[in-house]
């Protein structure tokens, strides 16, 4: 039975890449094998930061500590309020902390209700999405620790691939639609009141 590819799977991909060999478990203290992680966890940071569908998490409601702060987890790349909802906030992270920009102050009275992007581990994301940060850390493993060009465009055209797939996998399953932003649909509807002839 297939199934979803792991963090081990990926790491000797990597490995495997550059023609060297497998290793058995992640607390192996192979260099070569340190830095395929290192490189792998990278750009799952990288990847994951732009906002997919698979890390977003809307309407969270967050509340001020004891001091008035509101601390942000390590695993939050990006939180922002609803616009609509808070007309008199401009939200913004400043290192662990909730920063509002029209205050100049980082202490909330209240809790607040966020959309904020998280960073998943490996094996918590969706098979295209595991797929497509498995390519590109293989390919920047391969150009760091070898330096091909032939080679570089191989893993390349991969790397295009599996983006092309996750993006079809972010479609698929994100239900986007232009009406679900008033800003789109009212330009959409702007002549709806006017009579056509």
């Amino acid at each position: 039975m297939l199934a979803k590819t792991t963090k081990l799977q990926a790491i000797n991909t990597m490995l495997s890449a550059i023609g060297e060999p497998p290793i058995n478990t992640l607390s192996s203290q192979r260099a070569d094998s340190n830095i395929a992680e290192q490189i792998l966890d990278e750009v799952s940071r990288e990847v994951q930061s732009y906002g997919w569908h698979f890390n977003t998490e809307i309407n969270v409601t967050v509340s001020p500590d004891s001091n008035g702060n509101i601390i942000v987890s390590e695993n939050v790349a990006r939180v922002d309020t609803d616009p609509t909802r808070y007309t008199e906030l401009d939200i913004t992270l400043r290192g662990d902390k909730l920063f509002d920009r029209v205050t100049n102050s980082s202490l909330f009275a209240s809790s607040l209700v966020v959309n904020r992007v998280v960073m998943l581990e490996f094996e918590e994301m969706p098979e295209q999405a595991r797929r497509y940060v498995m390519i590109r850390a293989a390919r920047i493993f391969g150009d760091r620790m070898v330096g091909s060009e032939k080679h570089h465009m191989f893993t390349g055209q991969d790397e295009m691939l599996a983006l092309a797939r996750m993006r079809e996998y972010e479609n698929d399953t994100a239900d986007h639609s232009i009406f679900d932003d008033y800003s789109v649909a009212s330009v959409i509807n702007r002549n709806s009141s006017y009579r056509t002839i």
